[in-house]
């Protein structure tokens, strides 16, 4: 029997921040669009179901908990609130394109034919699915360095399913993901040990900041072991025990659950690319052009699944990009951009955008350096008003120019502060003027004056 056919204008293949952004625009102008998203459970991407949302939420209830409240108990309170916020904001993205006369939804995975129609499955049910325009949005899948998932041994998915929260937590990997799990559960009431191969905490960062934020992780009662290399995570009756070598010693550790957090490949696998002609690179990713087309013109992709930076505001640009391929003038690109910024949700956040200061001088730049302890900056009572004057503000900046070539920011409101830095690197706004600018006050901005006026 011959599977029904649709046709369409547009197909956007996955309900991610891009794709969905990108259907809605088009079909409230009047093309034809059909979202294809293989998870009722996935309306509107990862951010909002698996990852930024319930993970902040969840961030933010941690930093509530009192030392006499009870942990196992707040925490299942938090776990609720953040799986009803998500239901709830599930529900307001599919009805923001279900809505739309234009837009058609259909849930099942997408499997390419041809490189102008994909076959839709949804258990016995197929519907062949054709369009002159595909984007293809479907993310990434955690990476799992060949440890086997099940029982206590899980993704961030798995964890932040869990409704009791773990007495004892093993982390594998201290990048982003890892560092913000640690710093909630811990929070939580959780015993967090992070098992990293890198040779220090935040390996990527400058020492001076990383160490400022290895004293705060450690001071939540986190154990990190560096430098070493999981073998082995087995489930056991009790518990699941962790196998790892450092150097010539072998170690274990057993955790009530175990994250591996290892980062996150493109999700490219059973798209059938080869049959639409779609090229990837040697990492997994689709390959795109500077204006996210694919080696077929007509296909372009976006999000997490090209290789980017993984975060949702640059799948959001994306969307501009191929908007304004298929509306506007198409000169928009990749080339664009300039200063993105960037926040590990630690307590409190790490933000950070631009080049540390050991980027630029390896860069061959003539750098000053502004930095200070939070809690040694007194314009910037904000922190000391929210009772946390943990971390450092620093910039670097280019001594010849005074334009701002990086900043980290690693205290309260980090993650706001950040935009306005980036702003200003994107405006060419120099770091004196930042330093001078009017901030209001009690806030944290207004700290650049003081910071800024450091610059040696």
């Amino acid at each position: 029997m011959t599977a029904p056919a649709l046709t369409f204008d547009v197909l956007v293949i996955g309900f991610g921040k891009g794709g969905k952004t990108l259907a809605a625009t088009l079909g409230r102008r009047g093309r034809r669009v059909a979202m294809v998203e293989q998870s009722d459970r996935m309306y509107g991407g990862t951010c909002i179901n698996i990852g930024c949302v319930p993970t902040k939420a969840l961030v933010h209830q941690a930093e509530q908990r009192r030392a006499g409240d009870d942990p196992g108990g707040w925490y299942e309170q938090a776990i609720r609130g953040a799986d009803s916020l998500t239901t709830l904001l599930r529900g307001n993205n599919l009805r923001m394109l279900d809505t739309l006369d234009t837009v058609t939804v259909i849930t099942g995975r997408a499997r390419f034919a041809d490189p102008k129609t994909v076959s839709v499955r949804a258990g016995d049910d197929e519907l062949r699915v054709s369009a002159d325009t595909i984007v293809i949005n479907t993310g990434a899948h955690p990476v799992t360095g060949g440890l086997p998932l099940g029982g206590r041994i899980m993704t961030s998915t798995g964890l932040l399913a869990l409704e009791t929260l773990p007495s004892r937590l093993v982390i594998v990997g201290g990048g982003y993901v890892g560092t913000e799990f640690a710093s909630m559960y811990a929070q939580f009431g959780s015993e967090v040990t992070v098992i990293d191969h890198a040779p220090r905490v935040l390996a990527r960062e400058d020492p001076d900041v990383a160490a400022a934020a290895e004293e705060i992780l450690r001071g939540a009662g986190i154990t990190f072991v560096n430098g070493a290399r999981v073998t082995d995570a087995r489930d056991g009756t009790n518990s699941a025990v962790v196998t790892y070598t450092s150097g010539d010693t072998t170690s274990t550790v057993e955790a009530e659950a175990v994250l591996v957090a290892l980062g996150r490949a493109p999700a490219t696998r059973d798209l059938g690319l080869s049959a639409a002609g779609v090229h990837t690179t040697a990492g997994g990713a689709i390959a795109v052009d500077d204006h996210l087309r694919t080696s077929q013109p007509h296909i372009y992709a976006i999000g997490d699944v090209n290789g980017g930076p993984q975060f949702t505001y640059v799948s959001l640009d994306d969307h501009r990009i191929v908007l304004d391929q298929l509306t506007g003038d198409g000169t928009r690109s990749t080339a664009d951009r300039v200063a993105v910024p960037s926040t590990v949700f630690m307590t409190p956040p790490l933000a950070r955008v631009g080049l540390t200061e050991t980027e630029a001088r390896a860069n061959g730049h003539s750098v000053r350096i502004a930095s200070k302890l939070v809690a040694q900056i007194a314009a910037m009572p904000r922190a000391r008003i929210m009772s946390d004057t943990r971390g450092l503000i620093k910039f670097v900046v280019d001594a010849t120019t005074d334009h701002i070539l990086g900043a980290a920011l690693l205290c309260i409101d980090a993650q706001e502060l950040v935009n306005t830095v980036a702003l200003a690197m994107r405006h060419g706004v120099t770091a004196t003027e930042l330093r001078d600018a009017i901030y209001t006050h009690p806030s944290s901005t207004e700290a650049f004056n003081e910071v800024l006026a450091t610059l040696a």
